[in-house]
């Protein structure tokens, strides 16, 4: 089946990249070029495990329009992140005290390049994409979602809630930004931008993972509620809130640009269309 092929070989790189990187310990060139390079292999892989399996060009990572779909999805990303970490500052819980560190930020940088990557890569491209041509896009999207959620929950500090937080704000979040855009480039941006501004810019646990301090030396504290606790602010409501509203917000793009895919059977597939 082309979807074990495609899991499989995207699965090994980002495996490979993934050891590969944290073996650097968070020494700041190393993790910043290994993390791109990881990020780089995981996109040419995709390519061509897709030209030989399924016959055609994948257009949904093709160079041209990358750079400027990159960059909206990274302002999307962090715009959503500052908006949360604000709301969480003003009940008191999260507090700068200072400047953190430029190399950190650095290492932060190449590890969640190639986090995001392989992330997007395999339940977006690969998950999302071939349950959707079967199922249809809500369907795809409930249970790649849900998947993704589940995927997180062996994280340090993770729980039942962390989980379905991170199958919400971020699984069906990123599935409905492909849907409404067609290419992994805007989704790999969102997920990018805002796992640096948590972990790169404001020093937060990042899916309850610890790393070096970001730009600014910052903490968290108070209820879990409102903090996300040890798990980071990915656990907040401030974030479930605020994925709720993009994933509508992508879902309503979609419709509106007519992407969303029907369960095969019903009526013809939507047309693929760039962002």
């Amino acid at each position: 089946m082309r979807i074990v092929k495609q899991l499989v070989l995207v699965a090994l790189v980002s495996m490979a990249g993934s050891a590969a990187v944290q073996a650097m310990g968070w020494n700041a060139p190393l993790t910043l070029v290994l993390g791109v390079a990881t990020a780089a292999l995981a996109l040419a892989a995709y390519a061509w495990v897709v030209r030989r399996t399924e016959r055609r060009e994948p257009v949904e990572v093709a160079l041209k329009g990358a750079p400027a779909a990159v960059g909206r999805g990274v302002l999307i990303g962090i715009g959503m992140f500052v908006v949360v970490i604000v709301n969480i500052a003003f009940l008191g819980g999260y507090e700068v005290h200072g400047w953190g560190s430029v190399g950190g930020a650095v290492a932060i940088f190449g590890f969640m390049a190639a986090a995001a990557v392989t992330e997007e890569v395999l339940f977006r491209g690969i998950l999302f994409r071939v349950v959707e041509e079967r199922l249809g896009t809500w369907i795809s999207l409930a249970l790649t979602g849900l998947l993704f959620g589940l995927a997180h929950v062996f994280n340090p500090n993770a729980t039942v809630w962390s989980a379905l937080a991170i199958a919400v704000e971020a699984g069906f979040m990123l599935a409905a930004v492909y849907a409404a855009t067609r290419n992994l480039w805007v989704p790999i941006g969102v997920h990018f931008g805002w796992n640096f501004a948590q972990g790169g810019v404001f020093s937060t646990s990042v899916s309850g993972q610890d790393a070096p301090q970001g730009l600014l030396d910052g903490v968290t504290s108070g209820p879990a509620l409102v903090s996300g606790g040890e798990f980071g602010p990915e656990a907040s409501g401030y974030s479930l809130l605020a994925g709720v509203v993009v994933t509508v917000v992508f879902l309503w793009l979609a419709k509106r640009r007519g992407t969303i895919v029907p369960r095969r059977g019903r009526t013809a597939p939507a047309a693929t269309l760039a962002a």
